[in-house]
């Protein structure tokens, strides 16, 4: 017998499946294998993909082919660079947010900084139309906008939110400048969250020099000292989000190696061996990787959606063993304690001792849960 601990199925709030359009990447169905594979009963996945989703026509194409394909459960983002404001209300109910990015990264979607207030504006507006519960305050159910920010960036979407005050999530936060502006604004009353990755909590830049290639991603991994005020403020960290991002080994081997990592089998096992050297609990894990995404996103949970862990068992990272269609990881030959036995959706075992037992299309398409 094993160590056996049970916990709720997590949530990952930011992966990028590449599907459609780069499917030689990724897929949903292998996407999705590699989720249940690391513990995750539920993801959003990011909106830009190679023809960015931006109006419903594009989002409906998306969930057509992932409902065929999908084993864990997966809702979706909408994304904006400005030009496609009319189309908000026609998706405000079939998005879990909308995302913007404001500095380079796949797919070069940025928006410029002139446009944020508009942007903000016309997001709120799609739901004016929706009346508050009693004393509930109108933001309350507005879905949260949220934003690929670095450094200076920062600080220009909170100078929005001072005037919008738009539920914001600033994605993948990855040093102590940019954290210290959240915690500013967050005592200011803001209505701000964050995120940070794992790449982030468990690399540096010392590990992108041995990397290369396979170590470059956005935001760009930083010094130890930030690694280690992040970990000396995870109490003021709202989510960590693998930021899954696969490419395929030829891609990062080429004459300009796009941006990402893959991490969505990794991103516990990780977390699990940090619980064990005493830099975080469990609690802490349920917290950044359930509770607080189900809560930000307003995504409905299950109590029969769980998994269950062996937190004793130690092994190396291959990457012959991870479910993801791109087949490597920056965290190859990493020795880790703590892996994925089972998971269950909704009662029903979907994965079991490194098999996969849903079919596709068994996962569901999400819907926020209306307030």
């Amino acid at each position: 017998m094993y160590n056996k601990l049970t916990i709720p199925g997590l949530i990952d709030p930011h992966v990028h499946l590449r599907d459609p359009g780069q499917t030689k990447k990724e897929d949903f169905f292998t996407g999705t294998c590699a989720a249940l594979a690391g513990g995750y009963a539920t993801i959003l996945d990011m909106p830009n993909n190679e023809w960015p989703i931006t109006t419903l026509e594009k989002l409906e194409e998306k969930i057509a082919i992932a409902k065929k394909k999908i084993v864990c459960d997966v809702g979706f983002y909408f994304g904006s660079i400005g030009d496609n404001l009319n189309e908000f209300k026609k998706v405000k109910d079939r998005v879990f947010g909308l995302k913007l990015y404001l500095n380079q990264t796949t797919g070069n979607f940025i928006i410029e900084k002139n446009l944020l207030e508009s942007i903000f504006t016309a997001w709120l507006n799609t739901f004016q139309s929706m009346p508050p519960r009693s004393s509930i305050l109108l933001t309350k159910n507005v879905k949260p906008i949220l934003v690929h920010a670095e450094e200076k960036r920062i600080e220009d979407v909170i100078n929005v939110v001072k005037k919008i005050k738009i539920p914001t999530h600033f994605c993948h936060i990855s040093n102590s400048q940019e954290l210290k502006m959240i915690i500013k604004a967050k005592e200011q009353g803001m209505p701000v969250t964050c995120g940070v990755t794992p790449h982030h909590l468990f690399l540096t830049e010392n590990d992108a020099k041995a990397l290369g290639p396979f170590g470059k991603m956005k935001p760009s991994l930083g010094a130890q000292k930030d690694q280690d005020f992040l970990w000396k403020n995870l109490s003021c960290i709202d989510v960590v989000e693998s930021d899954h991002a696969p490419h395929t080994i030829e891609e990062k081997g080429g004459g300009e190696p796009p941006y990402g990592v893959p991490g969505l089998e990794t991103t516990l096992p990780l977390l699990l061996t940090a619980m064990s050297e005493n830099r975080l609990t469990i609690d802490d894990i349920i917290r950044l990787c359930h509770k607080n995404p189900a809560k930000i996103f307003n995504i409905q949970i299950d109590p029969q959606t769980k998994i269950e862990i062996n937190t004793h068992d130690s092994y190396s990272i291959i990457p012959d063993s991870l479910f993801t269609k791109c087949g490597w990881s920056p965290f190859n030959g990493w020795k880790v304690i703590g892996k994925v036995q089972k998971v269950w959706t909704g009662g029903t075992k979907v994965f079991e001792d490194g098999k996969i037992l849903a079919k596709p299309g068994f996962g569901k398409i999400l819907l926020p849960d209306r307030q």
